[in-house]
């Protein structure tokens, strides 16, 4: 009885081992490379409505445009170059077109490219689309929506909406299922949806003269909850270094400094970034992410001990919150509007962050108690500092 029991034992220990291995390798095949279909998919979206136009500026990332229309790229280089642009444009503009509408009281209306450029946007590559569309007047009703990757259920695609119409500005997050943008442009505009993210004006003027006034809808809140959320979901690296973190054993004290540390230093630098207070270039800021992974990785299979990992998290959470900032800081929000958005977005990162550490700690605190949990940590680490490396590497040289 007792043999059945060791071996029990032993093919559980190995059980354990073979889940880290499965689980390191299906994270490293799903993360996006540039020869592969990438599954943080992003998109802005910059609309301009006054007296004398309807203007709107479509960004999206080079790397969607590659997966939407792989033809383009002859050379096959998976880089979107100006020689295959001006080659494509026609076909690029049916793309762009056919996958935005704007419509104005139940009409769709007629859009005009009038140019494409590429622009850089913290470090990624998009092609800026400038589109013509016939006015819009106080008093008509205006839908946009963008139904890129809307069957695609691989791919987390979300446009960042910032508006100004008629001097009032108004930002929008359409993601998921919820792709339509509705607003009715008015002397009291009202906005209506499931996923706007308008923050309410209460200016007051003449009615001859009084600006468009958007109404915000009671779920307001949740697209820039949502956002944060799918930022951190799609954040490999994030994840990867939080795992590293807590893959080494320690005490629910040390965890707990941890977790708190990391929240309190992201949350920092999030906010000094979104705000225009701190500015380091991406290039550098994504180098030293990946450059975290590897030092922590190291340190669980190098250290005897480990003691005050809380300072050097908070350190490099720092560095983290930058990252995390990338995507705000391309919606060029309003002051007036960016502490709520600021907030639910950050509200956002902290919930699924929480939600991975307590689905973790269990499963690590039982794999704890095993006799060959220092080499399931000896593995990980080494896989998870492999993974780090590459990206190191990748970020400094690409």
């Amino acid at each position: 009885m007792s043999k059945y029991y060791k071996f029990y034992q032993r093919l559980n220990v190995r059980h354990l081992t073979l889940i880290v291995l499965i689980f390191s390798l299906f994270t490293c095949l799903s993360f996006p490379t540039k020869s592969s279909a990438h599954a943080y998919s992003a998109s802005y979206t910059q609309i301009t409505i006054d007296k004398q136009k309807t203007e709107m500026v479509f960004s999206f990332d080079t790397l969607s445009i590659l997966e939407l229309f792989p033809k383009i790229d002859k050379n096959k280089n998976f880089v979107l170059e100006k020689s295959e642009i001006k080659a494509n444009e026609h076909q690029l503009e049916e793309l762009i077109t056919e996958g935005l509408t704007l419509d104005k009281d139940n009409k769709e209306q007629t859009p005009t490219v009038e140019r494409m450029k590429i622009v850089k946007k913290e470090n990624k590559e998009f092609l800026s689309t400038y589109i013509k569309f016939p006015n819009v007047t106080p008093g008509e009703t205006i839908v946009f929506n963008d139904g890129f990757y809307f069957h695609d259920t691989g791919t987390n695609y979300v446009d960042l909406i910032s508006a100004s119409i008629y001097g009032e500005t108004s930002e929008a997050v359409i993601q998921g299922k919820e792709r339509t943008w509705t607003i009715l442009v008015n002397e009291i505009q009202q906005e209506q949806g499931q996923d706007q993210t308008a923050q309410p004006n209460t200016s007051q003027e003449q009615p001859q003269t009084k600006a468009p006034v958007e109404k915000s809808s009671t779920s307001s809140w949740l697209s820039f909850l949502k956002l944060g959320a799918l930022h951190i979901l799609t954040g490999y690296d994030h994840l990867l270094f939080l795992l590293a973190l807590l893959l080494r054993k320690q005490t629910f004290k040390q965890y707990t400094a941890i977790v708190t540390s990391f929240t309190i230093a992201h949350s920092i630098t999030l906010s000094l970034a979104v705000l225009g207070l701190i500015s380091l270039p991406s290039r550098f800021v994504e180098a030293v992410i990946a450059f975290s992974i590897c030092y922590v990785a190291l340190e669980n299979i190098f250290r005897k001990q480990i003691k005050h990992r809380w300072s050097i998290t908070f350190m490099f959470g720092l560095i983290h919150g930058l990252g995390f900032a990338s995507i705000l800081k391309e919606m060029a929000i309003p002051k007036s509007h960016l502490a709520v958005a600021l907030i639910n977005f950050n509200l956002g990162i902290e919930a699924v962050q929480i939600f991975i550490v307590l689905l973790l700690l269990p499963i690590l605190l039982w794999i704890q108690k095993k006799k060959q949990y220092g080499k399931v940590v000896q593995i990980g680490s080494i896989i998870i500092t492999l993974l780090g490396a590459f990206w190191l590497i990748e970020r400094i040289f690409s």
